[in-house]
């Protein structure tokens, strides 16, 4: 997986769908960036969260476990190295569904936190979108209903204090050529994301969702 993340590194700091976009600027607001507030961005891809967040003057370290990607720490998020509320918020954002270990890496981001995590990623939304996601991109584990993420979030010992939903829309080719998925694993891709596709083919569309949750203090 580091490997193959390394080497799509600039294709995920121009992709449009990640630079930018409504659902972008709702997890920075969660994240109420400003002075002397310390964020970790785990699995920080093309670093878009993280350049938001320090223009908003928040001080933030970038995890990620490709090296390609750049960023502070080279770390997977199943096994942060950082101490136990070393951070005053702790986002991902478009990744969690590449974690081995979900349970696992919702857990360490609870750890780090000592106030608040953010999370978005791609809701589930079929098993077909399941076989789509995986035969374009092999580094793709699994995408999550929200009503795993609350058992998941909840299980860490997290409140959920906010939850968003965003429908994006991703131009068809640029999406497989980020993974360079092409041939006839492309057109199987095409076929399986049919029920989500525009009428001319050009674009489909998957829902984002943002969760806001709060260390318990019970």
């Amino acid at each position: 997986m580091t490997d193959a993340w390394s080497g799509r590194a600039s294709a995920y700091r121009d992709s449009p769908t990640h630079a930018s976009d409504a659902d972008l600027d709702v997890v920075v607001e969660m994240c109420n960036p400003h002075g002397g507030v310390k964020v970790l961005d785990v699995a920080t891809g093309g670093g878009h969260v993280a350049r938001r967040l320090r223009e908003e003057g928040a001080e933030v370290v970038t995890a990620d476990p490709a090296p390609g990607m750049q960023a502070d720490v080279v770390c997977s998020a199943e096994d942060l190295p950082f101490a136990d509320g070393s951070f005053d918020v702790v986002v991902t954002r478009i990744a969690p569904h590449h974690f081995s270990d979900i349970g696992k890496a919702i857990g360490e981001m609870a750890r780090i936190s000592n106030r608040v995590v953010v999370v978005e990623d791609t809701q589930y939304t079929s098993e077909e979108v399941e076989a789509a996601e995986k035969l374009r991109d092999p580094t793709h584990v699994r995408n999550y209903s929200a009503e795993e993420w609350h058992e998941l979030l909840e299980s860490a010992s997290l409140e959920i204090e906010r939850v968003e939903t965003f429908t994006k829309t991703h131009d068809l080719d640029a999406w497989l050529a980020r993974t360079e998925c092409t041939g006839e694993d492309a057109r199987r891709v095409r076929e399986l994301l049919a029920p989500h596709t525009s009428e001319d083919g050009a674009t489909w569309q998957d829902t984002k969702l943002i969760l806001k949750a709060r260390k318990s203090q019970k």
